[in-house]
């Protein structure tokens, strides 16, 4: 279970670094870099939400539950190793010399 939520999660990750990647800046000109962009306002008007923006925050969505997941689970298997009792290994007498 835990190997399956590791590989989603990672999977899930790529993916989401991906879809970051591919959309554009609010702004994308290279003016803006340069500050010739002054006339924009850091909060201004936004844009319709593209199918991209979207796949955005459900993929973010799945990554903050897998995190969530990994995150009990690893707690759950912690707890219960150590409410185990430790194993206690018999004492080990020398061996009896052959006479």
């Amino acid at each position: 279970m835990f190997t399956l939520l590791i590989v989603l999660h990672v999977m899930i990750g790529v993916f989401l670094i991906a879809v970051v990647l591919l959309q554009t800046g609010k702004a994308g000109n290279i003016a803006d870099v340069f500050g010739g962009g002054g006339s924009m306002a850091a909060f201004g008007a936004r844009s319709a939400a593209t199918i991209l923006t979207r796949v955005t925050t459900v993929v973010a969505i799945l990554f903050m539950v897998t995190s969530l997941a990994l995150s009990l689970v690893r707690h759950k298997q912690s707890s219960i190793m150590q409410n185990q009792p430790a194993k206690q290994e018999a004492p080990k007498t020398p061996a009896q010399p052959k006479q």
